[in-house]
Order: C-alpha cells, then sequence, then structure tokens
C-alpha cells in the first residue's frame, strides 16, 4: 500500500473517530435541534468521502474493499453540491447504522 493510500485511511478513521464523538449518547431529536451538531456531522462526512474518492484514485483495488465505497463519495456529493436536499433523518440513519461497518473496514485495511 503507498503512504498516500495509508493516509487517506488514517484520515478516514480519525474522521470517523471524531464524528462519533459529536454523537455519542445523542439522540435524533438532539441532532435534528442542534444546527452546530449537523454541521459537524455533515463536514467529517464529506471529509470522509473526499479521502475515499482520493483513495479509489490512487488506489482503486483498496478503495473497493471498503463496502459502500461508491455510496459513501455520492453522499458527499450530495452533502456538498445538494445541500438543500440533505434530509436529517438519512444523516442520523448512516450515524446509526452504518458508521461502524466503515470504522471495521477502515480499521481491517490498516492492519494489514
Amino acid at each position: 500500500m503507498q503512504p498516500e493510500a495509508r493516509k487517506y485511511l488514517d484520515d478516514i478513521q480519525q474522521t470517523i473517530e471524531e464524528l462519533e464523538s459529536f454523537v455519542g449518547g445523542k439522540t435524533y431529536k438532539e441532532y435534528e435541534s442542534d444546527a452546530m451538531m449537523r454541521a459537524a456531522v455533515e463536514r467529517k462526512f464529506e471529509i470522509i468521502g473526499e479521502a475515499l474518492s482520493q483513495l479509489l484514485h490512487l488506489e482503486p483495488t483498496i478503495a473497493s474493499r471498503i463496502s459502500e465505497y461508491r455510496r459513501i463519495i455520492t453522499f458527499r456529493n450530495i452533502l456538498i453540491h445538494g445541500y438543500s436536499q440533505v434530509d436529517d433523518r438519512i444523516v442520523w440513519d448512516i450515524v446509526e447504522t452504518r458508521l461502524s461497518t466503515l470504522r471495521k473496514e477502515v480499521a481491517q485495511l490498516l492492519q494489514e
């Protein structure tokens, strides 16, 4: 694995940890009513998506080992370019149901 590819994976891992610290112990209602938390969570997803996009260009075989890499990159694009259509319920659902899988997959790639 190229050093730059490892850096993108490290960035994703660190960003997931930061994102989880923002939402740990929070409910959807708290998320929905806190503009700063929503902005922070969305920004972290943008960073994850961009790092994964860069990884895909650099080492596609590694990026493709992340189960939903294309959806993650698309989600990043929606957050940035379609910001007016972002649904808080979808963002929160991703936090609750998909983030842990991404964390595990990235950790496994970094261990190799």
